[in-house]
């Protein structure tokens, strides 16, 4: 009896999607933004990625293989990804000690205390982000400012303040700061300002998220909805006082919204299954990035927004489950 029949549990179709393939998508699809941060600041966007993204790997190894018992699983591309996005979230001259921690923290803590990929409620790399800036303000708050060409020269030379630095400046009303100080649409494209490792140019960003959607690596559902609802609340706010809020085009496209929106907010584990709760998710993200930013004592309110809002990812995916095929259409 060669021929046998097989019954197994269901899917019976298999699509060629895997983890890894996904996983090393969302890297390559990172690559501009990467080139961008090493001709802003040279060699030194080179060690704090290279340092993440090992320490990110070794973590995971030690952990699952000595404490877990279980086979290492760092060649799927997850723990290189969480390196790479902790990167993206400080500043070029952050000490390599404190990148460390944070990288303990976003494997240790924020994936394998749940058990590992699949498992984890937050996104690893923003656990890893809040706990160095709650822990270290001091480090992850003093930004070089760009110096293209020159930056591996220059990186450690000047530091200033972020364009939403500058403009929880113009909100408080604190003495020095003025719209004027804000960059230009241009410069928040090609990344002429102040800000951590990954987010300095929309236009980078903006195409690592057009590739994604080329690639059905995610969909436009929560990218979308995160950045119509900042610029709409923005906008609205801008209206109320031109004098003293921003531009709605200057949410989108400064800080880490556009970073967060496409790359993190969009984590398969921790974000909403159904279209419905994606676009609900992205909205709450959207809405709660600008207030804090306006009115909270952050300048940037995106990773805690995430944070936020993967903490009710499970309540979102109860109430806004998706359509069972073959059920009943109420």
């Amino acid at each position: 009896m060669e021929n046998k029949l097989f019954i197994s549990p269901s899917p019976h179709i298999h699509g060629g999607d895997s983890i890894g393939k996904n996983m090393y998508g969302v890297l390559i699809a990172l690559i501009p933004a990467f080139l961008v941060s090493v001709y802003l600041f040279g060699w030194h966007s080179l060690l704090i990625t290279a340092v993440s993204v090992v320490a990110c790997c070794i973590v995971e190894y030690v952990i699952t293989k000595y404490l877990m018992g279980r086979r290492p699983t760092i060649f799927d591309g997850s723990a290189i990804l969480t390196g790479v996005l902790l990167a993206f979230n400080v500043p070029s001259n952050l000490p390599i000690w404190i990148l460390l921690l944070g990288a303990l923290v976003a494997m240790g803590l924020g994936k394998l205390s749940f058990g590992g990929i699949g498992g984890n409620i937050f996104n690893p790399a923003l656990v890893g982000r809040v706990f160095l800036l709650i822990s270290f303000p001091v480090q992850m708050t003093t930004w070089p400012v760009p110096q293209p060409l020159f930056g591996a020269a220059m990186a450690d030379a000047t530091t200033g303040a972020t364009p939403l630095g500058i403009a929880k400046g113009v909100i408080a009303g604190a003495p020095g700061m003025s719209a004027d100080m804000l960059p230009s649409t241009l410069d928040t494209l090609i990344g002429l300002h102040g800000g951590s490792l990954g987010e300095m140019a929309a236009i980078a960003l903006i195409l690592g998220g057009a590739y994604m959607l080329m690639r059905r690596i995610i969909t436009w559902h929560i990218p979308v909805s995160i950045l119509a609802t900042a610029f709409i609340f923005g906008g609205i706010m801008w209206l109320v006082d031109p004098a003293i809020y921003p531009t709605p085009w200057f949410h989108v496209l400064t800080g880490g919204m556009l970073l967060g929106a496409i790359f993190m907010a969009t984590d398969y584990v921790t974000s909403p299954m159904s279209k419905k709760g994606q676009i609900l998710y992205g909205c709450l993200i959207g809405f709660l990035t600008v207030a804090i930013r306006l009115f909270g004592a952050y300048p940037e309110g995106m990773s805690f927004a995430i944070l936020i809002m993967n903490g009710f990812t499970p309540l979102i995916n109860t109430y806004m489950k998706p359509k069972r095929f073959g059920g009943n259409k109420k």
